[in-house]
């Protein structure tokens, strides 16, 4: 497929007035010294200040320019979401609006993406300059996590600074709070060339992070979401119908043998325990009805993935 464009810059931002005007002038000498047809796709995501209206200014001076303003606050994934969905670029390419991510790191991304051949380039910030305790070793506990269920070797699965071909971010859908994970979406896709670069990052100049502590805590959730859909999404009776029977074989065994035992003391004359005495009796037959319960949860589940719109969706690479 041939593209107008080198490269679609994409931008998701909130409350980030001051930093705009020297991130564009960042962008736009980095762009000139390497020649690119380029475009700068901004999303603003609910902004309560001012930079809408610096974006129409900026766009006003800079024709490579383009915005889409959200009425309200709804995530990056959603900003992402319109961002890949408006993007002409033969590479597509994330990064914050912060300024702790370098422009000057794009066109070796670039290079890897187009000469090299990956699908997905991963920032990963080596040296940070974020608080030690708050933002650092939760990282590296999330990024370490996420590499043990994922299987991608990212030491920094959530960097914002982030190359693709643009294919990729067509195929993959970005939702709820899963741009932490589009390189786990991408895999998920089909896309399995996916590498990572050291990048440069920079003390952030103006404002205060938009995110707490509850992003990794979030994360984790996402995460394992991700995993069961990536499994088991398409095959949910094999989730719930292993377990159901599992937990029904369990509690069934258990209430057999607490029977049986009574039965064989009564039969011997000897001093026996009332079944219904007894706690493991009731815990096997909670497990009994469990077991049954999540036996119908999946075929529930096979129903709604049977008439899902998405059933027969599969990536094709190439066809003749």
């Amino acid at each position: 497929m041939s593209y107008d464009k080198d490269l679609s810059i994409v931008i998701s931002l909130y409350n980030e007035e001051e930093s705009l005007p020297e991130l564009i002038q960042w962008i736009e000498k980095v762009m000139a010294q390497e020649g690119y047809k380029y475009e700068i796709i901004m999303v603003n995501d609910g902004s309560t200040d001012a930079s809408w209206k610096i974006i129409k200014e900026l766009a006003a001076k800079n024709p490579a320019i383009r915005g889409i303003c959200f009425r309200r606050n709804y995530g990056k994934s959603a900003a992402l979401y319109h961002g890949f969905a408006a993007a002409e670029g033969r590479v597509v390419v994330t990064m914050d609006a912060d300024l702790q991510d370098s422009p000057e790191e794009i066109p070796e991304m670039y290079r890897m993406v187009t000469e090299e051949d990956w699908d997905i380039v991963s920032g990963w910030k080596k040296q940070r300059y974020d608080n030690k305790l708050t933002k650092n070793l939760p990282s590296k506990l999330y990024n370490a996590t996420a590499r043990k269920v994922t299987g991608i070797k990212l030491h920094d699965m959530n960097c914002g600074l982030k190359a693709y071909k643009n294919e990729v971010v067509k195929d993959i859908e970005v939702y709820g709070e899963m741009h932490r994970y589009i390189p786990y979406l991408a895999k998920n896709a089909g896309y399995s060339k996916i590498t990572e670069k050291p990048v440069q990052h920079q003390k952030r100049k103006y404002g205060v992070s938009k995110f707490g502590l509850e992003r990794f805590v979030n994360g984790v959730l996402d995460l394992i979401s991700l995993w069961f859909l990536s499994k088991f999404g398409k095959k949910p009776m094999h989730f719930f119908g292993f377990t159901g029977i599992l937990m029904f074989l369990v509690g069934g065994i258990m209430a057999v043998w607490i029977i049986a035992e009574k039965l064989i003391q009564q039969g011997r004359g000897l001093v026996y325990r009332p079944v219904t005495e007894q706690p493991l009796f009731y815990l096997a037959l909670v497990a009994v009805i469990l077991g049954v319960l999540l036996f119908l949860a999946g075929f529930i589940c096979e129903m709604i993935s049977r008439n899902s719109s998405e059933r027969n969706r599969y990536n094709v690479k190439e066809e003749f």
